[in-house]
């Protein structure tokens, strides 16, 4: 009689040894719920509007009303465009950008991109700092470079200390505060179809002091910052979430994942700019109506509103930024931690514990305490922040097209490659960026 083989693999193993577990299925979802989708995107669009942004769009607002507007309505799609190609390339790959510019490409560009992004970061830090801590004093007094170390410190600990999971929606909910300028904007009394006609018909000038803000506000919306702290987060979730698997390894997780990454994007681009042209249009019905038209800070801002707004604005204005820079810090100095890390092959991710990834964190609490440093050694934070738009400006556009050239390779993207309309968005967003670093530098001189 023929004996029959079971095709049962455990029938194979020894009695006693252990039949190994299958691997966990991914259950997959076909219809997304708005907590799925909301993540790296929302807080990448959020952190954008950090307080130095926030000082440009107040500028922007004082300096020549409704009429630049337009710039932050243009510039949603190029944002999203180059946003979303970026969490494309974390999620397929299961690396972030500098991991991914450390495999394709030469050593010495990539250290040039990192080491100058980690500068600007530095520099970013110790104005969101300052500004934080002066808005503080403006609303309840007191010293305002000791509330700015508070803020520091209270920052590092947060990123360092607190577990990836449970941090991750204390940053969701401080994406609250950006509708601190969506309420003001909303009570101050704007002429809408004022502020319509400007946006759907450009008033364009020439003039450097034009450029020179345009430049400003393109630069202050699409920040190296936000590539590679958007890919690094992807990496983030799909580690943390059971089953999933960089996608050139698991490409039946695509369909699902680049739709929520496209949605959470879109969705977080689309608060940021919200919020932005919020706040043109708050300094330009208020500010700029009443002939005050020189804002270099954010904390300046908020004090100029008070006597013509009231102190209800005033409040709110000034509380968002605190708000906004919570946010913005551990965006800033995770993402130059997260670049330098890869790049030097070090173990990385806010998801280990603090030990696990000395020099990771190393580099977090290195970057806070130069970047706050700057607020006590009286250096002028205006000349600091002009030297982070310069280094921003040359960092850029370089690594947008870097960026541009891995979302096309097979080697990087496998089967994942930009589809045509996202790659040539993005393109164009190259450009634009490229056209302001030119103005940047066209206006710079001219302005001797």
């Amino acid at each position: 009689m023929t004996e029959t083989r079971s095709r049962d693999p455990a029938a194979f193993e020894p009695a006693n040894s252990p039949i190994p577990s299958p691997p966990p299925e991914v259950k997959h979802k076909h219809r997304l719920k708005l907590g799925d989708i909301l993540g790296p995107g929302l807080i990448t669009g959020a952190s954008d509007d950090d307080p130095s942004g926030i000082a440009t769009y107040s500028q922007a607002g004082a300096q020549f009303g409704y009429d630049l507007g337009w710039t932050l309505f243009l510039s949603w799609p190029l944002m999203c465009a180059i946003q979303e190609i970026c969490g494309r390339i974390g999620r397929v790959t299961g690396r972030g950008i500098a991991g991914n510019l450390r495999r394709h490409y030469p050593r010495w560009l990539v250290w040039t991109i990192i080491l100058l992004l980690a500068t600007a970061n530095t520099i970013n830090l110790g104005a969101d700092m300052g500004a934080m801590g002066a808005a503080l004093g403006l609303v309840i007094g007191g010293p305002a470079l000791v509330y700015t170390a508070v803020f520091g410190v209270v920052s590092v600990v947060l990123e360092v200390f607190v577990r990836y999971a449970r941090y991750v929606p204390i940053l969701k909910w401080l994406t609250l505060s950006l509708f601190a300028y969506v309420g003001v904007v909303l009570v101050v009394g704007v002429p809408w179809g004022d502020v319509l006609r400007h946006l759907v018909i450009p008033k364009i000038s020439l003039a450097p002091g034009y450029l020179t803000v345009i430049v400003a506000v393109l630069g202050t919306t699409i920040s190296p910052y936000l590539f590679f702290w958007q890919a690094e987060e992807e990496v983030e979730d799909m580690k943390e979430q059971e089953g999933s698997r960089p996608l050139k390894k698991a490409p039946d997780q695509a369909p699902v994942e680049l739709r929520r990454i496209r949605w959470d994007t879109w969705i977080g681009m689309g608060l940021s700019n919200t919020v932005a042209l919020s706040i043109v249009v708050t300094t330009a019905a208020t500010l700029h109506a009443h002939g005050v038209t020189d804002i270099q800070t954010s904390s300046q801002a908020a004090l100029a509103l008070k006597p013509i707004a009231g102190r209800y604005v005033f409040a709110v204005f000034a509380l968002g930024i605190i708000g906004t820079g919570l946010l913005a810090l551990p965006v800033l100095a995770g993402s130059a931690a997260y670049a330098l890390g890869e790049v030097m092959a070090w173990r990385v991710g806010l998801a280990r514990k603090w030990n696990r990834a000395p020099w990771f964190y190393s580099a977090i609490v290195a970057a806070m305490f130069i970047g706050g440093t700057i607020n006590f050694i009286h250096i002028d934070p205006m000349k600091a922040l002009f030297w982070s738009a310069v280094i921003n400006g040359v960092t850029a556009v370089p690594l947008m097209v870097l960026i541009m050239h891995l979302g096309q390779r097979r080697e990087a993207m496998g089967d994942f490659t930009l589809p045509p309309v996202l790659r040539a968005v993005g393109w164009v967003a190259t450009a634009a960026m490229a056209a302001a670093a030119v103005g940047m530098f066209l206006t710079f001189n001219s302005n001797g």
